[in-house]
């Protein structure tokens, strides 16, 4: 599992709203610039958080995104794996993927099975707030 740009900038876009959800809706712009990431990228990683209500949306004067939702609602691994094809850490523990013909005999099944609950039990309890809490000094790389 390698988390891609796509999935690291989503939770830094999250972050950054958190940060200034007192501002009202924050205008893509001003997102871009302080993550230092391109504006064209942030787009296509803003549509796929509206689409899935983790955002909303407003055009126009005064337009921007906001969080739907409070910070602590939101956790890291529903918004990885919305970014992310699979957080599997392996083909066939993938969602979808068609059943293994080896699996009744695969001795390394079960640790792979592990490895997934590990994975996700982790990121399904680390929520965006607790990120901004853990954030101290104010500058943070993801």
């Amino acid at each position: 599992m390698l988390i891609s740009t796509k999935g690291r900038y989503a939770l830094r876009v999250m972050i950054d709203l958190v940060e200034h959800r007192r501002d009202g809706y924050i205008p893509l712009k001003e997102i871009a610039k302080r993550q230092e990431i391109s504006e064209k990228y942030l787009e296509s990683i803003i549509k796929l958080l509206v689409k899935a209500r983790l955002l909303d949306g407003l055009r126009g004067k005064g337009g921007g995104y906001q969080l739907t939702k409070s910070p602590e609602q939101y956790t890291v691994g529903e918004i990885l794996r919305l970014t992310e094809e699979s957080l599997a850490p392996v083909a066939c523990l993938e969602s979808g993927a068609p059943p293994c013909a080896r699996a009744a005999e695969c001795r390394t099944l079960p640790m792979w099975q592990g490895l997934d609950r590990v994975i996700k039990d982790y990121l399904d309890n680390i929520t965006v707030a607790d990120l901004v809490r853990s954030d101290a000094g104010g500058d943070y790389v993801i």
